[in-house]
C-alpha cells in the first residue's frame, strides 16, 4: 500500500480502492448524512438536491468512507440504498 495519496497518484496507481480503510469519516458524520438522505428521500418522493435517489452515489460513497467497504455489485448497492431510503 502507498504511504500517501500523493505517492499513489504520482505512480499512476490511483484506483477506487486506493487507501480504502474504515473511519475516513466518523460515525457521527456518517449517521448525520444518512439521516439527511432518509429525510430528503421521504420528503421529496425519492429525490433530493443531488438528484434521484435510485441513481445516486452518495450512499455508496458514505459507506465507503465510513465502513471502508467498496460496494461494486449492483445488487449490493440496491440493497444498501433500499435499507436507507425506504
Amino acid at each position: 500500500m502507498f504511504k500517501t495519496m500523493v505517492e499513489a497518484t504520482q505512480q499512476k496507481k490511483l484506483t477506487c480502492k486506493t487507501g480504502l480503510k474504515p473511519n475516513i469519516i466518523n460515525k457521527e458524520v456518517f449517521e448525520r448524512e444518512i439521516a439527511l438522505c432518509k429525510k430528503l428521500s421521504k420528503k421529496n418522493n425519492g429525490n433530493c438536491g443531488w438528484g434521484v435517489c435510485k441513481d445516486c452515489g452518495v450512499i455508496p460513497l458514505l459507506i465507503k468512507l465510513h465502513k471502508g467497504k467498496l460496494l461494486e455489485d449492483p445488487e449490493e448497492i440496491k440493497k444498501a440504498k433500499g435499507r436507507i431510503t425506504s
